[in-house]
This record gives C-alpha cells, structure tokens and sequence, in this order.
C-alpha cells in the first residue's frame, strides 16, 4: 500500500472546516467571569450537556482507540460503552444533585467541602497530571498519526505543535463554551462519518450483516488473521466463529478483557471517568439546573448504545478487508523503531486505513476534517478542564484577592503551559503501550482507585474522616508507583530472565483486577483510618452525605412532572433499551 494521497478537494475542505471551527469557537466564547470562562455561565440546556459529553468522550482517540482494539480483539471493547450506561446513571441519582447543590467549580474543591484542603490538593495535582498524560496527550497522538500518514514529509514534533495551537487558539480566548459549542459540531459530523465508514466497509465486500458474520467465521478459522493467530500461541482465548468474536463475554484466559472484568474493573474505571474526571463533570456543572443536568446525562448514555455498529464493526471488518493488506509503503514506524508490515502489529492505524481506503474524494476531506476537528476539541476540552483545576483550586487559593478577570486570565496562562507539557508527552505513549485504548484504560486503572474510594465512602458513610481521604488517597499513590516500577523492572529485563516469583506474580494480575485490588485496599484504609481519628463535623455531613430523606423528598418534587420529564422513568426506559442491545451480543 503506498502512501496516502489527497485529492485538492480534500484538502481544501480540511482548511475551509479548520478556520470556520476556529472562528466558531472564538465567537461563542463567554469569557465577562470566572463562571462564564470555566462553566459556560451554568446556563447549558440538556441537549447541549448530552452532545458534548457524548462528543468528549467520543473523540478522535476513542474512535482510534476503538477501531484498533475491535481489529486486535474483536467487540469486547464495546464493554467500556454501555456500562457507560449504568454509571451515568448512577451519577445522575446520586452525585450530580450533591455536585450542584454545593456549587463547585471543580470536583477537587467538591472533596475539601466534605473532607479538607489537603484532599483537594492532592486530587487536584493527579487529575492535572492524567489530563495531560492520558485524554491531552492521547488526543494529540491521534492527530499525529493522521497527519504524518497524510503530510509524511513533516516532522512529528511540527505536527503535534501546530495540532495543540490550533486546539489553544479557541480554547484560550473563549472557555469552556467554545469548547463546547465546538464539540456539539464535532460530535454530528463524527457520527454522519462513522455511519458513512460502516456503509462503504459493508459494501467493500458485497454483503449485509448475515454474510458479514460467515465471511468472518471462514477468516477465523483459516488461520490467517494475525492478531488471533498471535493470541493462540500465547496461551489466550482467540475466538473461532463469528460469534465468538461478536460476545461481549470472554473466558477467563482472555487476554484483554476476562469474564471477570466486567464485575470488577470495568464499572470502577467508568465510574472514575464519569462521575469523578473533572474533564467529563465539568460539563454538567455547567447546567442551567438539575433537570437538566439529568436529562443531559441520560442523554449522553443513550447516544453511546450506537457506537457498537458505527465505531466498533468497522474495526472488525478490517480483518475481512484489510487483513492481509501491507502497509510498509506507509513507512509508518513504531516506538522500537522497525516500520509497521499489516495491521496487526501497528493497530491503531486501522481506522486511518479504512478512512483513506473506502471514503471517497470530497466525503475524505470532510471527515478527516471532522476528524480532526474532534481531536481539537477533545484536546481543548482537557486544556479547560485542566486550566479549571489549576486556576480555582491553587492559583484562587494562594491570591484569594484576585478578581474575575484576572483568574479568566490565570487559566488561559495555564493553558499555555499544559499545551508545551502535552505535547512533550506524546512520544512517550507507544513505549508504554502499543493499544492506545490499552494506554488509555492502564493509566486510569492506576489513578481511579483510590478516587474512587474518596468519593464513594464521602457520599454514602457519614463517619468518613478528612484523615482517612487523604491517607487512602497517599496509599494508593504509592501503591501504584510501586506497581508501574515494577512493570517497567519487569519490561526491561532481557530476553529469557525472569522476574522473582513474587514479582512475576504481582505484574501478571490482570489490569481490571488489579485496579479492583486496589480500590479494596483503599476503602479498608480510609474506613479504618477514619474510624481512629474525629468525625467530621455535622456541616459537611448534612449536606454533603446521601440519606434516605432526601429520596423522599425527591419523589414528592417529582410527582408533579410528567413521565416524560422524570428522569427515574427515563433512566428504566434507558436501562430496558441497553439491556436489549446488550442481550443481542452477550
């Protein structure tokens, strides 16, 4: 396959679509306060809220992401998206009316409310950190990848810098209803090209889903699909049939997501991403009231139930297209420097392949565009969001005397430094993972845990104590440093040495385990550290902690809309869709 070629109208359509998104941005900035530049003015409607939680999670990295993994392992992967469901849920009964009721601007400054500062801090610092290493950084290899394949001339480092000043340019000046208004567009556009890549994929080899299904079978059980060959020589469940590959459920030996996954892992890793990340809650917090909030995340949920046939099925169909298809004209290298042959050993280009290979002209152009469009706005989204932390929760706190202005301004010199810090960042990512779903879901595996801890013991347990959030929070931290040491002592080791037993034994626990280990081990310290240290004081307990009240007077308020506007029928409606499309695959 030789490098990829756009025709000029593609390529005028990818300049045409950057600066009307830019100008677009720019002028739905709301930037007069802190409130306008951080959360839209707390005026966003529930299709808005549900649009750009669907666009921010759904970006460019998690279309790469999930194309790659479908092609490496099939539709498992599909897991992360409708438990999505459960959780937005769960966030919307539980947590989001304690989040707006108190007012916060970040989900830091929610923690020193219920326990104390140095919970804040700490929480602060870690989410800074991931917004840079996993959702900026991500974000902007994804449009490295699409550009060097496009543009193989330019250097990665000019690629990635001129991708994170066209994400700053609106981000600065405009906040966060820039990034928003954006992410509405990105997340239509996104959607009509992923529709459109399904449909040329199905037709690619002349048949509807029934015939999709034997093709895959007969490809599966000739032995010549790469990725599931490789599987097999391991040890790992590789799946044999159509069906197999179209289960939600895996064995236990399977490599990327065992049955048990789904019981531990997965549903604490979409809990940290939905109703802890600052970079998701923010735009709820930016809710013209709590109904709307609601219904925004319900809305949310019920647009990821879809991206099971746009997003995940065209992965998989490149193991009929494209399976045997070399790429080395692409001159595509990896981290340990040897040029990609096929897909199979470079996966995260199989949603770029199948975009150059199956759209045509002008229908290219646009998508790439809205592809990187998305990208952008992801990446502004996290620059915010980030910004957000470091402005309310350090720099307002050090000079509580600064005004409106003046934090607006603090956040956009903020933006500035995360976008030199990303940036340097990203050729790290292929050394740690050569998945970028992989790379996406081990990093947060180490950082939600302890979080998680924090939150769900805040909310339910009145005898949760300031000291125990931050001693859990300082255990987990060292836990997982001790873990990631290990993992790298480990990777390091030359061809045919083994670790020590303990070692071996610790670094082979499944990721989705071990971070259910983990968040154990956390809740055990902070209940038994809060149980040997005061109470906290009946302020941040009434108002702060759940109870059975404040169920019974939300049943009374809600008696008075109907069906249609209660969003306990509408999250069973939600719940009975998902567990139909759900049911189909398990």
């Amino acid at each position: 396959m030789d490098q990829f070629q756009l025709s000029g109208l593609d390529i005028g359509i990818m300049l045409a679509y950057a600066v009307l998104i830019i100008g677009y941005g720019i002028y739905h900035g709301k930037r007069d306060s802190s409130e306008d530049y951080f959360l839209a003015g707390r005026g966003m409607t529930w299709p808005i809220v549900g649009i750009a939680l669907f666009s921010a999670n759904i970006s460019s990295s998690t279309l790469i992401g999930l194309a790659g993994d479908a092609y490496k392992t099939n539709i498992h992967v599909y897991n992360y998206e409708w438990f999505a469901v459960v959780v937005l849920i769960f966030f919307a009964i539980f947590f989001l009316p304690f989040y707006l009721k108190s007012g916060v601007y970040t989900m830091p400054e929610f923690l020193e409310k219920r326990y104390d500062r140095k919970s804040r801090y700490y929480f602060s610092f870690i989410t800074i950190v991931g917004n840079v290493m996993v959702d900026t950084a991500a974000g902007l290899y994804v449009g490295s990848i699409v550009l060097k394949l496009l543009f193989p001339a330019l250097p990665s480092w000019q690629i990635i810098l001129m991708l994170a000043i066209a994400a700053a340019a609106y981000t600065i000046p405009g906040g966060l209803n820039s990034v928003i208004q954006t992410e509405v567009i990105q997340a239509i556009l996104l959607v009509i090209g992923s529709c459109l890549l399904t449909y040329f994929a199905f037709q690619e080899f002349g048949g509807g889903w029934g015939d999709m299904m034997v093709a895959l079978t007969e490809r599966l059980q000739s032995g010549s699909v790469a990725s599931v060959e490789a599987a097999r020589a391991a040890g790992h469940f590789a799946p044999s049939t159509a069906e197999e590959a179209f289960s939600l459920v895996r064995p236990g030996n399977d490599e990327f997501m065992p049955w048990y996954g789904l019981l531990t892992g997965v549903p604490l890793l979409g809990f940290y991403f939905w109703a802890n990340n600052q970079f998701m809650v923010q735009r709820v917090l930016g809710a013209r009231d709590l109904n709307h909030g609601r219904w925004g995340a319900l809305f949310a949920g019920l647009l990821k139930l879809p991206v099971i046939f746009i997003m995940v099925v065209p992965g998989v169909l490149a193991l009929l297209v494209y399976n045997e298809l070399d790429i080395s004209g692409l001159n595509y290298i990896t981290a340990d420097g040897t040029p990609c042959q096929d897909l199979s050993e470079c996966a995260n280009l199989t949603y770029p392949v199948l975009l150059m290979q199956l759209l045509p002209s002008g229908i290219l152009g646009l998508v790439v565009a809205g592809l990187l469009a998305a990208m952008m706005s992801s990446v502004s989204a996290t620059f915010n969001s980030a910004s957000t932390l470091i402005t309310m929760d350090f720099v307002r706190n050090i000079k509580p005397d600064m005004t409106s202005k003046q934090l607006v301004r603090a956040g956009q010199i903020a933006t500035i430094i995360l976008v030199v810090l990303a940036a340097a960042w990203v050729p790290f990512i292929e050394k740690v993972s050569d998945s970028l779903w992989q790379y996406l879901q081990l990093v947060i595996s180490y950082t939600a845990p302890p979080a998680v801890a924090t939150f769900v013991l805040g909310l339910f347990w009145k005898r949760a104590s300031a000291r125990g959030s931050i001693v859990s929070l300082l255990f987990g931290f060292v836990f997982a440093v001790i873990m990631l040491i290990l993992k790298v002592y480990v990777g390091g080791l030359p061809e045919g040495e083994a670790p020590a037993g303990w070692i071996a034994a610790l670094t082979d626990i499944h990721f989705l385990t071990m971070a259910f280990i983990m968040w154990i081990l956390c809740l055990i310290v902070h209940a038994l550290v809060s149980l040997s240290s005061p109470a906290p004081t009946e302020e941040q307990v009434n108002s702060l902690t759940w109870n059975r009240r404040l169920f019974r007077e939300e049943t009374e308020e809600l008696r008075s809309l109907p069906w249609y506007q209660n969003y306990r029928y509408l999250a069973i409606i939600l719940l009975l869709i998902t567990a139909v499309v759900v049911g189909y695959f398990w």
